[in-house]
């Protein structure tokens, strides 16, 4: 076995910087509910003490602290009603309650809504969240609006908006991209030159297509979305863009944008298949997750697993430019076994010779 020569910040670094780590780099994401089965299996005590059994290359969020007005139980930031929905092997949380529902026109929201401020959030104590893991990479600001949008609106009446009620998400979006700008902005001058990504998303893609026109999101998100990555380039920040689904029709646009990092590679999905990917764009973006979770790590086998663990070593990593992860958050269906393996393989067969 070879020994490992960088800490998993130089090595995500080295990924980033087209330099040549010791090992591939490995992150993880799971729900919580696999995140303690792991940890239960593992004798761990926290997350990460059993990432780091795991050789996880494991990303430390950083952000304020919330100091704005008292909030009703449930209610998130944007006047957002929530509750917990089980789907009998776990939890997550959705909205039930739309606070701009009810409104027709943008006047109606000036009249009747308060949006909030960044000065709900103190950002002083940022740096102390750094203590311990300086070896970390580090993951702070970003932005997702119209993920909050849906939430705003109810997610049929936001996909309607685009089309029958441009003024309103134009408006809205603006406050939402604003907020996360400024939020970003304060981040990023609290621990200048420390943060290695800001997360830039918007989930436009299904298993087949896209959700939304193209016209659409070069309308609503892409303006918005270059602001928040030229931000995060100025401050000597890469950016990771999370984008599910088939994305082939908007990710030459994206790339040129000036997106850093692509995740999760669902290379089930029609069009994204991991071989054209590396191809057409294995020179200007890092590949981040391609660990099938619709069907390898919940219902294949073993070998299965090792399988495409190599493939994705081979075929993303090739010359570099990986990160090997799961695609999406892995589920609790997922056997323990099969997510030992995926790391297990990863660490054995992604050292460099």
């Amino acid at each position: 076995m070879s020994k490992e020569l960088m800490t998993p910040r130089d090595r995500w670094q080295a990924i980033l910087e087209r330099k040549r780590p010791d090992r591939v780099p490995m992150d993880y994401w799971g729900t919580p509910e696999i995140t303690q089965a792991l940890q239960k299996h593992l004798g761990c005590e926290t997350r990460h003490e059993m990432l780091k059994i795991l050789h996880v290359d494991f990303v430390i969020g950083v952000g304020p602290s919330y100091v704005g007005p008292d909030l009703p139980s449930g209610v998130d930031i944007f006047g957002c009603r929530g509750r917990a929905v089980n789907y009998g092997t776990g939890e997550y949380w959705e909205t039930v309650e739309h606070p701009l529902a009810k409104y027709q026109t943008v006047g109606e929201i000036e009249e009747n809504y308060s949006w909030p401020s960044p000065d709900w959030w103190e950002y002083n104590g940022i740096p102390d969240q750094l203590i311990g893991f300086e070896e970390y990479p580090i993951a702070g600001g970003g932005s997702e609006p119209f993920l909050t949008y849906k939430n705003l609106r109810g997610q049929e009446q936001a996909m309607i908006d685009l089309a029958t009620n441009p003024e309103m998400v134009h408006y809205c979006l603006e406050k939402l991209f604003d907020l996360a700008y400024r939020n970003t902005l304060r981040i990023l001058e609290a621990i200048p030159g420390k943060v290695t990504y800001c997360y830039v998303a918007e989930d436009l893609g299904g298993q087949r297509n896209l959700m939304f026109s193209p016209a659409h999101i070069r309308e609503f998100l892409f303006p918005g979305m270059k602001r928040m990555i030229e931000l995060a380039h100025q401050a000597g920040a890469y950016v990771f863009h999370h984008d599910d689904g088939n994305i082939t029709r908007i990710l030459p646009e994206l790339v040129d944008l000036g997106i850093d990092i692509l995740n999760p590679i669902q290379w089930r999905a029609d069009g994204m298949e991991r071989e054209t990917l590396k191809r057409q764009y294995g020179g200007r973006l890092v590949f981040h997750g391609a660990m099938d979770n619709q069907y390898t790590l919940p219902f294949g086998s073993v070998e299965d697993v090792c399988q495409e663990v190599r493939e994705n070593l081979q075929i993303l990593g090739e010359g570099g430019g990986y990160i090997l992860a799961p695609c999406h958050n892995i589920q609790p269906n997922t056997p323990l076994e099969n997510i030992l393996t995926m790391y297990q393989t990863g660490y054995e067969e992604g050292f460099l010779a």
